[in-house]
């Protein structure tokens, strides 16, 4: 099958067009944090290559064999929220498959339950990786994915634990280095209790050892470049003068909006299948509109965003209403959701406001 831009889930170079992820950071510097044994954070928002970059380090670090490491979601611990219990057992359900299919390593599949039922959910985890790590002859690194999906008392939880066992390393074995991937900072972790979704705020961080916080950077005009050049290498399909400038300019690189004003133009369109077609601006600025109108998943969620009331004060007060005054909390959120982003003037702005739906939510477009 021959490959094409991807708009859903990691990404495969067997399959699809891709930058190398390992270049969407700073690798030398990531490796420098391993070798320190340091634990940190890794965010961006969604759909913008940490999945796949996360996936493509893991594959790094086990081939140069220094340490073993494994990747896993934690995702699937959303359903619990304030059930410590049962988010735990989704935790170390995810390790022990992660630790089968990566490492072909058994030894949290054959103990975390007995863990969970000796130890409950506010020890198990530590108490696991405690043990694992005593067993291992080599260093362990853990990607953990998705771990701001973990709500209220499952995520303090887990991060408590993390922490209790950095904290002890000299005393009792623990991975080397853990790296959390999220859309936010959990340093300003914020926890909604109650049906009103009252916001408390934590006095300390539960996760205050975390050394650094990276952030996937989005892509250049030369990415957008080299990506679609992959195209027209595989299939000879030209992209016309002023195309990558142009998807710059409606995207400012953000990867899914790249891929898919690409896959709707080269693919979707009946017309860009014919690979003897060039694809011009007017093609792209077409797509763009086919997008922003079928409101596909990616833009979907982006709109249902807006409706959030923290979201909602700060899009208000850049539209000019009075007497708003968000926090700075709030727009480092939704910066982090990827709506809003600093110009070169380190204004705040719209993230991608050519690329913008006329169909907001209609209380603000009242405004």
């Amino acid at each position: 099958m021959k490959r094409y831009f991807n708009t859903s889930g990691p990404l495969d170079a067997a399959e699809h067009y891709l930058l190398d992820p390992l270049q969407r950071w700073d690798l030398s510097a990531v490796l420098t944090l391993i070798e320190q044994k340091k634990y940190f954070l890794v965010h961006a928002p969604r759909q913008t290559g940490k999945t796949t970059c996360l996936q493509a380090f893991a594959r790094y670090l086990n081939k140069e064999g220094k340490v073993r490491c494994i990747y896993l979601s934690v995702q699937q611990g959303q359903a619990a929220r304030q059930d410590v219990d049962r988010g735990i057992r989704v935790v170390l359900t995810q390790l022990a498959t992660a630790a089968l299919g990566q490492l072909q390593d058994d030894f949290v599949a054959q103990r975390w339950k007995d863990a969970l039922a000796y130890m409950g959910g506010e020890n198990a985890l530590l108490y696991i990786l405690n043990q694992w790590c005593e067993h291992s002859k080599t260093p362990l690194v853990l990607l953990i994915d998705e771990i701001d999906a973990l709500v209220g008392n499952t995520l303090i939880c887990v991060l408590h634990q993390l922490r209790t066992g950095y904290c002890s390393r000299t005393l009792a074995p623990f991975p080397q280095s853990i790296v959390l991937c999220g859309m936010r900072h959990l340093c300003d972790y914020r926890m909604e209790l109650g049906e009103e979704g009252k916001v408390v705020f934590a006095e300390s961080s539960p996760f205050n050892i975390n050394s650094k916080s990276l952030r996937l950077r989005d892509f250049s005009v030369d990415d957008i470049q080299a990506l679609y050049i992959q195209h027209t290498q595989e299939t000879k399909q030209p992209f016309a003068a002023g195309v990558h400038q142009r998807v710059f300019e409606l995207t400012q690189g953000q990867p899914w909006l790249v891929n898919a004003l690409a896959y709707e133009a080269c693919f979707e369109n009946p017309a860009g299948r014919d690979r003897s077609k060039t694809i011009t601006v007017a093609d792209i600025d077409a797509a763009k509109e086919r997008l922003i109108q079928r409101r596909e998943t990616h833009l979907h969620q982006l709109m249902a965003k807006l409706k959030q009331k923290r979201v909602h004060r700060v899009i208000e007060s850049m539209m000019g209403v009075p007497n708003l005054h968000p926090k700075d909390e709030d727009f480092d959120y939704v910066t982090d959701l990827g709506l809003i982003r600093r110009d070169e003037s380190n204004s705040i702005v719209i993230a991608n406001p050519k690329l913008t739906s006329p169909q907001l939510p209609m209380d603000l477009r009242s405004k």
